[in-house]
């Protein structure tokens, strides 16, 4: 498979591949592995919380009604 990246992305792979011994390949392998772990984890929550919300199990709020706790949270931290 190949790779195509930006000629500045290149660079600092190859200067971060210099710096830590390693071969850019194997920076770009272990850079893949760990995102695709990572979208693998969101994706299994998204879609455990979807469900949750289907079934009844968990209720949904409105984004401005989240926000609105978000906010009023972070005003209580910073007054304490």
């Amino acid at each position: 498979m190949a790779v195509h990246l930006k000629p500045e992305t290149e660079s600092r792979l190859h200067q971060l591949a210099s710096q830590t011994g390693r071969t850019p390949e194997d920076l770009i392998e272990d850079a893949m592995a760990g995102y695709i772990s990572e979208l693998s984890q969101v994706r299994n929550l998204l879609d455990t919380r979807y469900d949750e919300i289907k079934s009844g199990k968990v209720k949904a709020i409105d984004g401005e009604e989240a926000f609105a706790r978000l906010h009023q949270r972070s005003k209580a931290r910073r007054s304490s």
